[in-house]
């Protein structure tokens, strides 16, 4: 993708960013001089038509942060959601979680991306693992389905795992483009092996806690109760979900996974956008104790159309906006986005020195609610058309 003339991040942001001291955030209801002022009433209509109970945006743009907060975290809550409202923020997981620790394997040069799975794999070894890269699983055109109901075919997260691997492909790895849950469990799992230490200990040693995500992680604490929106009277769990994996999946593997399981607040979701911006956009190279800092070029490799499909907009872990997902946005003025099923969304372009976050729990009380989907296209359209007319 065409990202135009590089403008490298001032050093006093940059520096900001990456030790975790980020601007300070303004309220974009009280502060109607800033140019996002127009997306209060958008936002507030959304939630008044039933869009999700509460909406929280966060916006960081040339190093100045905004946000706004709207509704009430759930029916029977009054409670307002705001920048520490802790969200599932469901298949985000797959970006934030595994997308960033592979880049830090590949880095460190024990991961690479062209080789086969078989290479990483202890225990049992899948059928198709000699055919499947770790490309072909980042890219979702492994060849394995997109979804199944583990939670309903097996009796404990070990039997799950085994179920996993051997799941048969239903394509030739490398045919088609195919969203796929248990391409990134199983990757959760490798990264696992490759790293040498759990999938949560490792979201939380490499990228959560050296980027002061201190709202991010899996299996919240019974302490964030009453900052965490709930999510669905789930039918399976015969209760309303609050701070537990809404995933049906992941939590059959006890909350823990490479697909879903992490949570997180709107801050930290920016502060995370904030540091692939600044990460993107210089020449820094890892020292000792800093394995959370990633080279440039390893970042923009994993930002960039791989275009292993014909027609596919995937990314290594991130998607790249294009005009079927956002109809009539610019969509050349984002590098990366991501959805989460829960109703989140990030998008990010270093180019820009933009990061935006959409953080809804649309699926409560139901998932039977798509009211979401028009808003994250009104606010990313109007965000850009913005950036798109700046000087």
């Amino acid at each position: 993708m065409n990202r135009g003339k590089r403008r490298f991040v001032p050093m006093v942001v940059a520096v900001a960013l990456l030790v975790g001291c980020a601007p300070a955030s303004r309220s974009l209801a009280t502060d109607p001089a800033t140019p996002w002022a127009p997306l209060t009433h958008l936002i507030d209509s959304a939630v008044a038509v039933g869009a999700a109970p509460g909406v929280v945006l966060g916006i960081s743009w040339r190093g100045q942060q905004f946000y706004h907060g709207s509704g009430k975290l759930g029916r029977g809550i009054n409670r307002r959601p705001d920048l520490e409202t802790v969200y599932d923020l469901a298949s985000l997981t797959k970006v934030i979680g595994v997308t960033t620790l592979a880049m830090q394997a590949v880095n460190e040069g024990k991961l690479d991306l062209d080789a086969p799975v078989s290479g990483y794999v202890r225990g049992r070894i899948p059928p198709w693992a000699g055919q499947v890269t770790i490309r072909h699983l980042m890219t979702h055109t492994s060849g394995l389905p997109a979804h199944r109901r583990f939670w309903e075919l097996t009796p404990n997260a070990d039997s799950m795992s085994a179920l996993v691997r051997a799941t048969p492909l239903d394509t030739v790895p490398g045919a088609r483009m195919v969203y796929s849950d248990l391409g990134l469990i199983f990757l959760g799992q490798l990264m696992e092996t490759v790293l040498g230490a759990p999938l949560d200990q490792l979201v939380a040693e490499r990228v959560t806690r050296p980027l002061g995500m201190v709202g991010a992680r899996y299996l919240p604490p019974d302490s964030w109760r009453s900052r965490t929106a709930p999510t669905e009277q789930d039918p399976w769990r015969g209760r309303m979900l609050r701070g537990e994996v809404h995933d049906e999946n992941a939590a059959f593997l006890g909350g823990v996974s490479g697909h879903a399981g992490l949570f997180g607040s709107t801050r930290d979701l920016v502060r995370f956008g904030e540091w692939l911006v600044a990460a993107e956009r210089s020449q820094g190279t890892v020292t000792s104790g800093e394995r959370w800092w990633v080279p440039g070029s390893i970042v923009q490799n994993f930002m960039s159309r791989q275009e292993m499909v014909p027609g596919s907009s995937r990314a290594l872990g991130w998607d790249t906006p294009t005009e079927q997902a956002l109809p009539g946005v610019a969509t050349e003025l984002f590098t990366v986005w991501h959805t989460g099923f829960t109703g989140t969304a990030i998008w990010v372009d270093p180019t820009h020195q933009l990061v935006l976050v959409l953080m809804t729990n649309r699926v409560h009380p139901t998932r039977d609610n798509s009211r979401h989907v028009a808003l994250r296209r009104e606010v990313a359209s109007y965000v850009l058309r913005r950036v798109a007319s700046a000087p």
